[in-house]
């Protein structure tokens, strides 16, 4: 009656085998590594750079571990920190800056445990220690770039010589294009009409001053602004790539919100650096006005132009217009310069080499500003002659800068340009030691409720409270090993989580078990009482897990962060919790007492029995009988 047929066994021990697996790489600690990832696209990352950055290390007699190459980069494990810094520095000075060395933590598992995707579960912010930013984008920034670049496109979609223009300039939102008569003015609306179908042409002005005015539709206007957020947060992911993080999270939060959390990171200095730095490319011309810088410098900026100061402290007026945004940069590379200093080498796309061409031509001997914007500050870089015209989307970037700066600008420039300004509304840092007091406070917490729980079940049911302690280890080791298989990113709420379905667990055995009590107490033969003990108690214990799970998938669909990390463990544990509680508890029972044909009492703790006088007035003498019989025959 209580036996299992083989196929269940197998489904147990399998189980038992898989969570036993997936939860000892947890218990192996993570030791410091250096991580080499590829500037340049056409660089590859493979086995032979692995060869070489071993025959690196070996030459300059630094120790290291084992090493191996993953979609990131080369990474090798090294005994201690002080040799992972000194590692750093000598691959860095051998690569060269072709290569990005970067600080990182691994795991000691063995290599066969990893070879079967058998890790540790990734650690949040809050438990392994390193980097929060909140970001806000600033949506009017994402228009003002909108208005320029129509501004630069419209100017070059009116060089018609059908089209007589007098100019194009950009007024908020808005460019404006004036005509010298109403037929070059019907000519460009119809020629705009074609090719920018998404601006709304308004036209005003009379006589010799007639007037274009472009402005973009609302609905343009929303999808710019949603681009906006998605294009920062790509972009922001490819800048987090360059620092070689482990695990980041760069999710929306809001409608123009960002939120970035690299945890792990050593090197938290370079990370707010890069990070931290939302820098944008312009290229605008100098205004080269006779007595205008003049008049600037004495107070009295010209309309349309600003002044600047330039690396070397001598004063720029550089115009509004922008000529160029680095949303048209392909590429950007740290270099020198013939004279052997720090640089930055550029390539344009097609659309920017050909307005960067056609800039150079038409501006041969006049100084070109290249502009730097970042947290809405704007720093000239260089102000270079224009000597000749320059064609293929090439350009060099210098102008006082170290080689360190270079390597950041150039991977900014390379990691894509934003397509509006953000500024850090909130930085929080957590360091290694509190996300390691949090560890210890959260498994201490786990341990605790697991062993008071334990024994409590133990000293109450007997044999089937040990039945069922053992379901709730099983229970916790299922859960750690599916969080680690799945390579689910614990916080603190998923600690607690864990804690909760510990409680919820050890529901179902409690039901289990009282309910065998029960049917012992109304004279069911041992047998029969574990048999309708768990049938009886199935119904409720899936009735209150599914309740349960609901609220878990409700938390999961509409929360968001610490919320839906709560909320998936805490589903995952229902899913333990019910397979351990009722399937391998079930299992276990049967191989205690399955085998006895003839079973006289089960160890559950003391059943109570009505009184003598209850069960004579409730049954007749035999059925009595038989109720005396099994209550003596309980314990």
């Amino acid at each position: 009656m209580n036996r299992y047929p083989p196929w269940k066994y197998l489904i147990i021990i399998v189980a038992v085998l898989f969570g036993a697996l997936y939860t000892v790489p947890n218990f192996f600690p993570e030791v410091p590594a250096v991580q080499v990832s590829s500037i340049k696209a056409t660089v590859k990352v493979d086995g032979a750079l692995l060869t070489r950055v071993q025959n690196i290390l070996k030459n300059a007699n630094v120790a290291h571990g084992d090493g191996f190459v993953d979609p990131v980069g080369v990474k090798l494990k090294m005994p201690d920190t002080d040799t992972q810094m000194h590692a750093r520095d000598v691959l860095q000075e051998a690569l060269g800056d072709d290569y990005i060395v970067a600080l990182n933590m691994l795991s000691s598992t063995p290599a066969w445990m990893e070879k079967i995707n058998a890790k540790p579960m990734y650690l949040g912010l809050d438990l392994r220690g390193g980097v929060h930013f909140l970001l806000q984008v600033d949506m009017k920034g994402a228009l003002d770039k909108a208005a320029d670049r129509y501004s630069t496109d419209l100017r070059t979609l009116l060089r018609d010589p059908k089209i007589q223009s007098r100019g194009v300039s950009r007024e908020g939102h808005t460019v404006v294009m004036r005509f010298r008569d109403a037929e070059s003015r019907d000519a460009a609306r119809n020629k705009i009409n074609r090719s920018n179908p998404e601006l709304q042409l308004i036209p005003r002005g009379e006589g010799d001053d007639l007037q274009l005015v472009a402005s973009l539709t609302a609905a343009e206007q929303k999808r710019i602004q949603d681009n906006a957020v998605t294009q920062n947060m790509a972009t922001l992911r490819n800048r987090v790539n360059e620092l070689g993080v482990a695990e980041p999270i760069v999710q929306q939060a809001g409608a123009d919100r960002i939120v970035v959390q690299l945890p792990g990171v050593q090197d938290t200095a370079r990370a707010k650096s890069i990070i931290g730095r939302t820098a944008t490319l312009e290229i605008r011309m100098v205004d080269e006005t006779p007595g205008a810088l003049e008049m600037a410098m004495r107070g009295q900026v010209p309309f349309g132009s600003d002044l600047f100061a330039e690396r070397n402290g001598g004063p720029v007026l550089v115009k509004r217009q922008v000529v160029l945004t680095g949303d048209r940069i392909n590429d950007a590379q740290p270099g020198f310069t013939e004279s052997n200093q720090a640089s930055v080498h550029v390539s344009l796309d097609t659309v920017g080499a050909r307005i960067f061409k056609d800039v150079t031509r038409e501006n041969v001997g006049k100084r070109m500003a290249i502009l730097l914007v970042e947290r809405n500050q704007s720093e000239v870089i260089t102000a270079p002659v224009i000597r000749e015209e320059i064609g293929g989307g090439r350009v060099q970037i210098s102008g006082a800068m170290t080689t360190r700066e270079a390597n950041d600008i150039a991977l900014l420039m390379r990691a894509g340009a934003l397509a509006a300004p953000m500024e850090i509304v909130e930085e929080r840092t957590v360091g290694p030691s509190l996300g390691q007091e949090n560890i210890d406070k959260g498994f201490n917490s786990v341990l605790g409720g697991f062993i008071a729980l334990a024994l409590f079940i133990c000293a109450y049911y007997r044999v089937l409270g040990t039945v069922s302690a053992v379901c709730l280890t099983v229970n916790l080791m299922l859960l750690v090993a599916l969080l680690s298989a799945l390579q689910a990113t614990l916080t603190l709420p998923g600690i607690a989580a864990i804690a909760l379905t510990l409680g919820i667990s050890i529901d179902a055995n409690v039901l289990i078990n009282e309910r065998i009590r029960e049917e012992l107490r109304w004279g069911a033969p041992p047998h029969t009482a574990i048999a309708a003990g768990y049938e009886r108690a199935w119904n409720t214990i899936f009735d209150s897990n599914i309740t349960n799970l609901i609220a878990g998938l409700s938390l999961l669909m509409f929360g968001s962060g610490p919320v839906r990390g709560f909320a998936v463990v805490h589903c995952l544990g229902i899913a333990t919790s019910m397979f351990s509680a009722v399937f391998v508890s079930r299992g276990i029972v049967s191989v205690i007492y399955g085998h006895r044909k003839k079973l006289e009492k089960i160890s559950v703790g003391q059943v109570w029995t009505p009184a003598r006088e209850t069960l004579e007035a409730n049954f007749a003498a035999p059925d009595g009988a038989k109720l005396l019989k099994a209550e003596k025959g309980a314990s």
